[in-house]
């Protein structure tokens, strides 16, 4: 695989971070997607899917964060945010050691961890 240059694999890295930072200042969590659309189109190699991974990992957790503030009334919603929280910390955190490892993402379109 090709490897990224420095500074596209630095701002990957920011863009999975500030998933992670997310879970504790949720305004942060914008600036991953901002970063990885930006950067989408003039990615090459292996970031091609970790920006694809980042950005769905996003509209996938903003849909069930949703889902799980509109069902919180009924109790269940409450028990739907934490394990989509889980489920964006786990998706980051493979995210991270593939980036780390230069390798990319093998299911960017999975709803799984890829």
């Amino acid at each position: 695989m090709d490897k990224p240059s420095s500074s596209s694999n630095t701002l990957a890295t920011l863009a999975y971070a500030s998933y992670l930072l997310s879970t504790f200042l949720p305004f942060v969590w914008f600036a991953g997607l901002i970063i990885a659309y930006y950067n989408r189109s003039s990615a090459e190699g292996i970031l091609v899917s970790h920006y694809q991974f980042i950005i769905r990992t996003f509209w996938i957790s903003l849909l069930f964060l949703m889902i799980g503030a509109l069902l919180s009334y009924v109790m269940i919603g409450f028990l739907i945010i934490a394990l989509t929280i889980i489920w964006m910390v786990v998706r980051c955190v493979k995210g991270l050691l593939a980036l780390n490892k230069n390798q990319p993402i093998e299911n960017p379109t999975s709803w799984l961890f890829g």
